[in-house]
């Protein structure tokens, strides 16, 4: 049975979406811009903090789920600037075990929602 997953702790939904769905052991997370879940506003302070400020709201969606880091199969990871992939990884890396870490793929792109620098999607197991 499919199970919707919210949590206050991380950004509401800013359309017809969910946080994430638990179906069947996986969970598939919403793409999360660096958007601060108290205030609801698009954080623009440095790739770096952006990218910190999504994975904690991960992390957030994750923990309602019952999940960590560990579960985390795949990563997309959507660049406004590909040139930013290096900052990226820096902070990306610190939410990951290098013996566990997930399969993952990054893109830029030509546009995100609220014209965003970044934006993470994940897909987690039990």
């Amino acid at each position: 049975m499919k199970q919707i997953i919210l949590t206050k702790e991380a950004p509401a939904p800013i359309g017809a979406y969910s946080q994430a769905v638990k179906y069947n052991g996986m969970l598939y997370i919403s793409g999360q811009l660096a958007i601060d879940p108290h205030t609801g506003k698009l954080m623009f302070d440095g790739i770096k903090k952006e990218t910190a400020l999504i994975m904690e709201n991960i992390g957030n969606i994750l923990r309602e789920a019952g999940m960590t880091y560990e579960n985390v199969l795949f990563t997309t990871i959507l660049l406004k600037d590909i040139n930013d992939f290096e900052r990226v990884n820096e902070v990306y890396s610190q939410y990951f075990n290098a013996d566990t870490a997930p399969a993952r793929a990054a893109y830029q792109i030509a546009t995100l929602p609220k014209n965003a620098n970044i934006e993470i999607t994940m897909i987690a197991g039990e």
